[in-house]
């Protein structure tokens, strides 16, 4: 792999083993040169950030590669465990008891892991911390409690393609990923959730825990005031039925900026180092509960304490690649001309966007050194 120099140092290695050396020694030695053993993990709380994967879905990460970095954490005389928040949309993720059983079910246990997993954002998707960042669209981040509560904070990414963001790299992991119910709702519009009436089942939560007589029941059904509502979302959590619904009302473009703004709120004023593995490079989000065929062969591991740079060399690094023969990007490819993968595949997205706008809040460099651990 060519080497680009100047910026921030991103440490790749490839999926190539030895007799000498498996793939999951080599993630620990990466990780090491890139710098891990610099951070003081003694009696600190760690947060491995890491998606789970929806069940059905196979391309997420394995749980041994999360072995490696909980071990780490503990050799260092740190506390690890393993968190992600809980999703907006319905799944089998969206509060701690299913999402904590979607994460057994994928193999992420302390007997397989070495370590704890913990929602951050509590059993409903409530529990957060309002991070002050001052953005150009976000000025208090709703990001998990537990995640804010770490005393360093690592990400663990399995980097895609993304149908909202064109990848899914570290600082969607991240900013996303680190959102509370409320938060992902913030990101995702301009915070005024909706009721589905055919959903509503008038059990009245809704409008028992809204701080702000913003829920009424219309003909049995419950309606939201939006010049009353906050945009909270409590009521999205609350709501047993799934009925309260955000609205989708934010372009791709504001959705990756907004991400780059909680991504800020989780990083800034503690130690963090990130890690992403370009495998089984899938063309949407593991939040799907299926997954289609690659879209280019696998890359390799790839270590920075700058996300920034890391999801810039990442993404290089994809473009770089064939596209797979019978893959959904292939046959997308045959009516493009362009040479940029995630274009060609979400034609609607510009992934660069995200990164600049994370470069200009100071969070890292789009500009970055590639050092191969051979």
């Amino acid at each position: 792999m060519e080497i680009i120099m100047s910026g921030s140092k991103v440490y790749f290695t490839s999926m190539r083993t030895s007799h000498h050396e498996n793939l999951l020694m080599k993630l620990r030695r990466l990780v090491e040169t890139a710098g891990f053993n610099e951070i003081d993990f003694s009696k600190k709380y760690a947060a491995i950030k890491i998606h789970f994967g929806e069940p059905g879905n196979l391309a997420y990460l394995r749980p041994n590669y999360a072995k490696v970095i909980a071990d780490m954490v503990k050799e260092r005389g740190g506390k690890p465990f393993l968190t992600d928040c809980n999703t907006l949309y319905v799944g089998r993720r969206k509060n701690a008891i299913d999402h904590l059983d979607s994460a057994y079910e994928n193999g992420y246990n302390p007997f397989a892991t070495g370590c704890h997993v913990i929602i951050g954002d509590g059993l409903k998707g409530t529990d957060e911390v309002l991070v002050p960042i001052d953005g150009e669209y976000v000025k208090e981040a709703k990001i998990g409690r537990a995640v804010m509560d770490a005393d360093v904070f690592i990400s663990l990414t399995h980097f895609k393609m993304h149908e909202a963001t064109g990848i899914g790299g570290a600082l969607k992991n991240i900013g996303m990923g680190c959102g509370s119910r409320a938060g992902k709702m913030e990101m995702h519009s301009d915070g005024k959730p909706h009721v589905c009436r055919e959903n509503c089942i008038s059990c009245g939560s809704c409008r028992k825990n809204c701080a702000h007589d913003a829920i009424s029941f219309v003909e049995k059904k419950a309606s939201i005031d939006h010049n009353k509502c906050v945009g909270c979302g409590r009521c999205i959590g609350v709501c047993p039925a799934d009925a309260v619904e955000p609205d989708e009302d934010t372009s791709n473009d504001i959705l990756t900026k907004k991400i780059s703004e909680y991504s800020l709120a989780v990083v800034k004023d503690r130690p963090n180092f990130h890690i992403s593995l370009v495998i089984d490079i899938s063309p949407c989000c593991d939040c799907h509960a299926e997954n289609d065929a690659p879209v280019v062969p696998d890359v390799g591991i790839f270590a920075s304490f700058d996300p920034v740079a890391l999801d810039m060399a990442c993404a290089d690094a994809v473009n770089a690649q064939p596209v797979m023969a019978g893959s959904v990007l292939a046959e997308k490819e045959e009516h493009h001309t362009v040479s940029d993968h995630m274009h060609a595949m979400h034609p609607t997205t510009d992934w660069k966007v995200g990164l600049v706008h994370a470069q200009k809040l100071g969070i890292g460099s789009m500009e970055y050194e590639l050092i191969e651990v051979k």
